[in-house]
């Protein structure tokens, strides 16, 4: 299926057996010292790629911030234009390269909204999609470049649900979206600067007054509004 060209796709290649490896050894050494101390990161390959790692073969939630110093994560009441994301809930990505986007950009330093999505694609025949990606701050702070460090916590995944999959025309539409109703400790912490993310250069400007003209243009596979 053929998305608009704002919805970005993961890049490649995939790990090979030598950076596999290298990320098990890693993430079992960051969970044994636990989140106090962020992740003395060694590895040749991109951060985001660790991240990807740990979420797509260790079932790990991912929790992007500005506050390196969460030790708990409560449940909290959100306000998103989902159902699913409006509960009282501690939230996570299952998708490392998601949760980088709410490390780096500054929401408590600038006045912005952010408009964002990941999804994966399956189709009638039973193949899923690689990750697909959208990312938008108001349109007033994008010339700000309002990024910041931050940080991804590591968060052990059972406690955690998975947004309901979307039906689009054959398509199944999962979204790594992750809630847990009770509180959580991380298991680690990896701190990222703004250009460990991959798409910096793609973040979109959205004006605030539509906001909801953006959510249905990713839903529909419209153009975006302009």
């Amino acid at each position: 299926m053929d998305l608009p060209d704002y919805w970005l796709s993961r890049p490649a290649p995939d790990l090979d057996d030598e950076a596999r490896r290298a990320c098990g050894q890693l993430l079992a050494q960051a969970t044994a010292a636990g989140p106090e101390t962020a992740i003395d990161y060694t590895l040749a390959i991109p951060r985001w790629r660790f991240l990807c790692y740990a979420g797509d073969e260790h079932g790990l939630a991912l929790h992007g911030t500005g506050d390196p110093g969460i030790r708990l994560f409560e449940p909290r009441e959100a306000n998103d234009l989902s159902d699913f994301g409006r509960q009282t809930a501690v939230y996570a990505a299952g998708d490392g390269l998601w949760a980088m986007f709410f490390a780096i950009v500054d929401r408590t330093g600038h006045a912005l909204s952010v408009s964002n999505a990941c999804v994966r694609l399956a189709g009638p025949d039973g193949q899923v999609s690689e990750p697909r990606y959208v990312f938008s701050v108001s349109q007033e702070a994008l010339p700000q470049r309002p990024w910041r460090r931050g940080s991804v916590y590591l968060l052990p995944g059972e406690t955690f649900v998975t947004q309901p999959p979307l039906t689009f025309g054959p398509y199944e539409v999962r979204i790594p979206q992750l809630a847990s109703l009770v509180a959580v400790r991380p298991l680690a912490r990896l701190e990222i600067e703004p250009e460990d993310f991959p798409f910096l250069a793609d973040i979109r400007g959205h004006d605030d007054a539509r906001l909801a003209e953006y959510g249905q243009a990713m839903q529909t596979g419209a153009p975006w509004p302009e």
